[in-house]
């Protein structure tokens, strides 16, 4: 049976206590109708995973002891930074959060190019989103969701040591042969266009930058389902044992 999973983040445990509060204490209290007394499983979104039992319920919090403590697994070890052209539709880049926060997607950044339709970042509930991606998933460690930035500053703000690769709508190397041929890559930085696609400029500016273009199959893919494609292919090289 599939276990409920209740996030508290670091900052909200000490020692052998954690506090739930916010909408995970509604979940947990007025959805789920756990009380006083209950074992639950918390997760910090930093890599640790925690059975602990409710102690004191307030109106607006619950503390809980700690009973055991212990390192999350199923992470992938390979962090990739998604970098994805803000969508005009809203629903369309809430499903991208979701299920890249599902494959284990260290971060997502929602790009400002000269082809986006200027629109308000919905930073909160795409983080909203990504907590709920996390506990659903059994993942520990949780996914960011950086402010929307400028094509400039993602390329500019990738590890040093990454891999950098662009989904292009031109011939490419495909990606999982090139995941495959580097793994030995500390982190990997993946950048994927707007509905209209990059500018010559930013294309450019990309190469400039060290990111070389990929495929991601012969299909000419919604810009959504490329950047889940994209994830989906980063954690399944991850997944698979070295070449012996």
């Amino acid at each position: 049976m599939a276990h409920d999973f209740f996030y508290a983040p670091p900052s909200r445990i000490t020692g052998s206590e954690l506090v739930i509060e916010g909408n995970e204490f509604r979940h947990l209290v007025h959805v789920l109708r756990r009380k006083q007394g209950d074992e639950i499983q918390v997760v910090d979104g930093a890599g640790g995973e925690y059975v602990a039992v409710i102690g004191t319920l307030t109106r607006t919090a619950a503390r809980c002891s700690i009973l055991r403590r212990r390192p999350g697994l199923d992470e992938s070890p390979v962090p990739l930074d998604l970098g994805v052209g803000i969508l005009k539709n809203p629903a369309r880049f809430e499903f991208l959060v979701e299920k890249a926060a599902e494959l284990g997607v260290r971060s997502i950044v929602p790009l400002q190019t000269a082809r986006t339709v200027p629109q308000q970042a919905k930073e909160e509930r795409w983080q909203n989103l990504a907590v709920a991606a996390m506990k659903q998933s059994g993942r520990s460690i949780l996914t960011r969701i950086a402010p929307l930035t400028p094509l400039a500053g993602f390329l500019g703000s990738t590890p040093a040591g990454a891999l950098r690769l662009l989904a292009g709508l031109n011939a490419g190397t495909p990606m999982l042969r090139l995941l495959l041929a580097q793994r030995g890559r500390q982190s990997i930085a993946v950048c994927v266009g707007p509905e209209g696609g990059f500018t010559d400029e930013e294309l450019s500016a990309a190469a400039d930058s060290g990111f070389q273009v990929v495929s991601l199959g012969r299909a000419r893919l919604r810009t959504e389902t490329a950047a889940i494609a994209a994830a989906a292919l980063c954690a399944i090289s991850a997944s698979m044992p070295p070449d012996r």
